[in-house]
């Protein structure tokens, strides 16, 4: 039987060219894809993406909007 240990991640700090350190961030949702939610992470002080997560569904559910 195989556990998982980690089902997934989230940055709390990422390196940012702008301000020249790591810094905290703010996760936003960016896009909902037929693959999953794009997330972009951007810096707390300046407002840079400095990355982004694709989070993918894994019971290939659909998101139905009205």
């Amino acid at each position: 039987m195989k556990r998982e240990n980690y089902k997934d991640f989230d940055a709390t700090e990422l390196y940012c060219p702008r301000c020249k350190r790591a810094v905290k961030l703010r996760k936003r949702l960016l896009l909902i894809l037929p693959q999953g939610e794009k997330y972009d992470y951007s810096c707390a002080f300046c407002g840079m993406s400095v990355g982004d997560k694709l989070v993918t569904m894994k019971d290939k559910s659909h998101v139905v909007l009205k």
